[in-house]
């Protein structure tokens, strides 16, 4: 059975790529979304989600998983793939196109 991590809804400033969760246990993480409020146009909203890890206790966070969502979604909430991780999983998001917007979120353990 899944349980929430961490949520929240992220007011994103463009540019500014946001910390929503570092959790440091031993867990299988899904990071989702609500991209509900992004919007098509001339210039479409941009919202990039990742996820980072650490293969070592004392080693650097790196990137293992990025999504690019542009302009409206025809599925709204969407799913990262789980990350099995010992040691760190750290979620962010990213808007870097279009107005800031607010995202609901919510990281998992499964």
């Amino acid at each position: 059975m899944p349980t929430v991590i961490a949520s929240g809804t992220q007011a994103a400033t463009v540019a500014t790529e946001h910390t929503l969760a570092t959790d440091t246990t031993n867990k299988v993480y899904v990071l989702k979304a609500d991209l509900s409020n992004l919007a098509d146009g001339t210039t479409p909203d941009i919202v990039i989600l990742r996820l980072y890890s650490k293969i070592l206790s004392g080693g650097t966070e790196r990137l293992v998983y990025e999504a690019v969502y542009i302009g409206a979604q025809t599925a709204d909430n969407v799913y990262s793939p789980p990350l099995p991780e010992d040691i760190s999983c750290k979620a962010t998001l990213l808007q870097t196109q279009g107005t800031g917007r607010s995202f609901p979120w919510s990281l998992l353990a499964i």
